[in-house]
């Protein structure tokens, strides 16, 4: 496809120049938690074994340290290759940190960790499961970053693995990452370190200490934002709205799970009603069974919006961007789910660059050649409305036959059937089930298809409960007295600490006034003299 957007809607998303830009950056840097970094080059990645290429070059290179963050490493031939490179750095005498999530790696086997260790890699699992705190499984390190010597750094959404680099019979998954080289890349440090104090001691030494301060220069290089998203902390999630409501022609999504709480759908949907051309990328196969299915609920509100989707009909879409007006652009690891925005740690960088917002769109419009444009039933598709417009293959929300048929077609096709279900995609069905019961809107096919897959997942259990419940009621009471004893716990941990806090400071008011007091009276004294 070489569909490109038109000059006018060019000129009109740089229009104002100094004057939106500036008004984008100081409202960004209030959404993300952080200002705008200047001085910095930035770099597009977008084929995993080039990248991965790229990052094995650049660990190479690495004089002082590498830090190596990342939410899935393999035991496979790609994730061989990353250990014997940190390794071969470590035996060199350089500092080696590596980071990963105990979820992601769960199938990752102990020996694949014995060589860096050996070697001298530091390396520590973030937030494994523990009796004392059983809610932490809910939030996981699912980062994606590099840091080489606080002068280059790669951040995105790519995970260490053979489905990314593709083998001779599969082609590899398309994903999206970043590199960034300048004084980001020096905060990229310090948000690392942030995250290794998470899981035990601080580094010592703390590599970013010595490392000059970030230039301010309003004219110096490409801004950057590294944004850094933690539970309870809706950095990219207040990002994304603000840029819903700053756009004037177009915001393109690229999204793996695209489960989007309902603000952020709103956003959009109101984008696309005042005009803003929205579009969002998705997976036509996605590695979670049935998310497809499950995530398409939220599809009818925002087609009836003018919101423009597009399912790419590729092996797996793995890309988390957004780029907006051609002058903002976000890559990172963050998906546009409840789970992701609110809960988990995260890592993206918004860049503020037309330059870079090209080569984005581009990528974006190459994408579409090979995706179905979704469209409601009975709707002409957008691009047979626009004069001009390259028409890309449809398909309707609603396709033929049951959930079993679809089922044994996309396994016919070649579709390998994952482990489960996300928490997102139950988060979307409870809020499907609420909607019907309350009455609060008509149901559309897949609607339906998921309040059907809530009674297959819950009637099983009650049958079990009324035929067994002394079992059924003893691990219900099992599980609450463990929850409930680990939170009181909490509570009183938390409250003798807020005491402790409360009296300490309470000790440095009394010792302040003192002082001061002491201080008056030798004024006075002094006075006296005189």
């Amino acid at each position: 496809m070489n569909e490109t957007p038109a000059p006018a809607q060019r000129d009109r998303g740089l229009e104002p120049g100094a004057g939106r830009a500036d008004i984008l950056r100081s409202a960004m840097s209030r959404a993300t938690g952080t200002q705008a970094i200047q001085g910095n080059r930035v770099g597009l990645q977008f084929e995993g074994p080039e990248t991965f290429d790229r990052w094995i070059e650049a660990i190479e290179g690495a004089e002082k340290f590498v830090l190596f963050e990342n939410y899935i490493l393999r035991d496979d031939v790609v994730g061989r290759q990353f250990r014997d490179a940190l390794v071969a750095k470590a035996q060199a005498g350089v500092t080696v940190r590596v980071l990963y999530d105990w979820v992601g790696c769960w199938a990752t086997p102990r020996r694949y960790w014995r060589p860096m260790r050996d070697a001298g890699v530091e390396v520590r699992a973030f937030n494994p499961p523990r009796v004392q705190n059983p809610f932490g499984v809910f939030q996981r390190d699912h980062r994606k970053l590099i840091c080489i010597d606080g002068e280059l750094a790669f951040a995105g959404g790519f995970c260490i693995g053979v489905e990314w680099a593709g083998t001779a019979t599969e082609p590899p998954w398309r994903d999206t990452g970043v590199e960034v080289e300048g004084p980001a890349a020096r905060v990229a440090v310090r948000a690392f370190e942030r995250i290794w104090q998470e899981t035990g001691e601080p580094p010592e030494p703390s590599l970013a200490e010595g490392m000059p301060e970030e230039a301010r220069d309003e004219d110096a290089g490409v801004p950057v934002w590294f944004i850094e998203g933690e539970p309870g902390l809706s950095r990219v999630y207040r990002a994304l709205q603000l840029v819903a409501a700053h756009a004037q022609e177009r915001i393109w999504i690229t999204d793996p799970y695209f489960v989007a709480p309902a603000p952020v759908a709103h956003a959009l949907a109101e984008a696309a009603r005042a005009g803003v051309d929205v579009r969002v990328l998705l997976p036509a196969h996605n590695n979670w069974p049935l998310v497809g299915t499950v995530s398409r609920t939220g599809y009818r509100g925002l087609l009836d919006a003018g919101v423009r989707l597009f399912e790419w009909q590729g092996p797996m879409v793995h890309a988390k961007t957004a780029v907006a007006d051609g002058i903002w652009s976000r890559v990172g690891s963050s998906n546009l789910n409840a789970w992701s925005l609110l809960g988990n740690w995260e890592v993206d960088v918004g860049v503020l660059d037309a330059d870079f917002a090209r080569q984005m769109e581009g990528l974006f419009l190459a994408d579409l050649a090979s995706s179905v444009e979704i469209v409601l039933p009975g709707h002409l598709p957008a691009a047979k409305r626009r004069m001009g417009e390259v028409i890309t293959p449809t398909t309707s929300l609603d396709p033929e036959g049951s959930v079993s048929e679809r089922i044994q077609r996309e396994l016919r096709a070649g579709v390998v059937p994952g482990t489960g279900l996300r928490v997102a995609d139950f988060v979307r069905a409870g809020s499907t089930f609420g909607d019907a019961l309350a009455g609060l809107r008509p149901l559309g096919r897949e609607d339906r298809t998921v309040l059907g897959l809530v009674a297959v997942l819950t009637l099983p259990i009650a049958i079990f409960a009324g035929f067994f419940p002394v079992v059924a009621g003893w691990a219900l009471a099992v599980i609450l007295a463990w929850l409930g004893g680990v939170a009181a716990v909490r509570a009183w941990i938390e409250g003798r600490r807020a005491r402790n806090d409360a009296e300490a400071r309470a000790a440095e008011s009394l010792h302040s006034h003192a002082a001061r007091d002491d201080h008056h009276i030798e004024d006075g004294d002094h006075r006296d003299e005189r």
